[in-house]
């Protein structure tokens, strides 16, 4: 049934069609005493968003098969204000397989107190860089889309839009837990897997965001890791382990 509803009037724009991409006024029309009408869309004449009456397991599972209308239903048709909170939780779960990776390849079993003091901001120093990696990763998408299509960031609005999809896109990284309980003896196998549905994700968030094809959101993707590795070549010169 109809769980958890959005509003449903808005202003012109604030929904879309999670088929076709268009703008909606509504999603559904309410006349009393629990009747409710899903709005059609008039540009595809299919339901503007079927998703209002799933199950959130039921939208979960079809945002991890990466299909559209889910995202575009999470990104234009629902209010969630957990991006930042998810951005930092996947920046610790990043820091601490970095901080285990570093620590396996120490041989000090020194339990002093300035050891574990040391070990403490190691975590600290890669939570920093991996922070300064997906700040670099992002800069490096947003200045190529900005190059390539600047009619489709010329507002605040937009940017913001596109950063909050990146933003919720990179829930892949919460795989690292498991790989990292399940599985002590973790293979780069398995940990370049999660990079490449983190990469499948962003792709997805900015093709449904800015409404594009498939490859300028690769594009972009690929001139963003250019600048994420050159950040990382920069740290090893400097004689950081990342």
């Amino acid at each position: 049934g109809l769980g958890v509803l959005p509003r449903p009037m808005a202003a012109l724009g604030a929904y879309r069609c999670i088929e076709c991409n268009e703008e909606a006024t509504e999603l559904y029309r309410d006349y009393q005493r629990g009747v409710l009408r899903i709005s059609i869309c008039k540009s595809c004449q299919k339901p503007v968003d079927k998703y209002i009456e799933y199950d959130p397991v039921i939208i979960l599972i079809n945002a991890v098969l990466c299909k559209a209308q889910a995202y575009r239903h999470i990104l234009f048709n629902t209010k969630i204000n957990i991006h930042g909170k998810l951005c930092v939780f996947c920046l610790l779960c990043e820091a601490y397989l970095r901080w285990l990776q570093l620590q396996d390849s120490s041989q000090n079993t020194d339990p002093d107190d300035l050891i574990r003091y040391a070990k403490e901001w190691d975590f600290y120093r890669m939570f920093g860089i991996a922070s300064l990696e997906q700040t670099s990763f992002f800069i490096g998408i947003f200045i190529t889309l900005w190059w390539m299509t600047p009619e489709m960031l010329k507002r605040k609005s937009d940017f913001i839009l596109l950063l909050k999809a990146l933003l919720l896109s990179t829930y892949g990284k919460l795989l690292l837990i498991p790989a990292v309980i399940w599985e002590h003896d973790y293979t780069p196998l398995c940990l370049a897997f999660i990079k490449m549905f983190v990469l499948i994700s962003n792709s997805q968030a900015i093709r449904v965001t800015l409404n594009l094809n498939r490859i300028l959101p690769w594009l972009a993707i690929f001139f963003g890791l250019i600048l994420e590795n050159g950040v990382v070549c920069l740290f090893q010169k400097m004689g950081w382990d990342v």
